[in-house]
């Protein structure tokens, strides 16, 4: 089954099928996760933002359309979830983000690298919310310009001026550091 398409595994589930949706929340779990982490700011918002957005996946299986790119329509699920959350939950509160975790072997790479994340960190902070949301989709998504346009609703080249201009400003506030 690994051969198959995401949108082969997801009209398999529709049809009943277990173990396509094993496969799919396989492939997509840790992305889709690091994404709404980022978004969340805090791991309790996230898991829950997470868990959220697997059950509407859940409940549309039998609605889903194949001719529509998997990925992009899980992402355009989670955003608008979030939002959803977001929009009910915190309205005038600003986002922050946990700590990226390093891998780095000694004490001084180790530093290094949490200086540079949480420079990235406050940096992606200080986006403007709609280029914050192109970038994370992004980084951890993996999404391409297209399906970034879908999940956010706004047309390719929208998306990908956010993108150019959020990807400008991160460099240069990185930079400045």
């Amino acid at each position: 089954m690994r051969e198959r398409s995401d949108e082969a595994l997801m009209t398999a589930f529709g049809g009943g099928s277990m173990e396509a949706f094993t496969h799919l929340y396989e492939r997509h779990r840790g992305a889709l996760y690091r994404y709404v982490l980022r978004k969340a700011g805090d791991t309790a918002t996230a898991n829950d933002l997470y868990q959220g957005a697997w059950e509407k996946v859940i409940r549309a299986r039998e609605k889903y359309n194949q001719a529509v790119p998997f990925r992009a329509w899980l992402y355009r699920v989670t955003y608008n979830h979030a939002m959803d959350y977001f929009r009910r939950a915190r309205p005038d509160t600003d986002l922050k983000t946990d700590e990226l975790e390093s891998e780095a072997p000694g004490p001084e790479r180790q530093a290094l690298n949490e200086a540079r994340a949480a420079g990235l960190k406050l940096a992606i902070e200080q986006l403007p919310a709609e280029q914050k949301d192109v970038f994370l989709l992004k980084l951890e998504g993996g999404l391409n310009v297209d399906e970034i346009a879908t999940v956010t609703g706004v047309n390719r080249e929208t998306a990908k001026s956010r993108l150019r201009y959020a990807t400008a400003k991160l460099k240069n506030m990185l930079r400045e550091t």
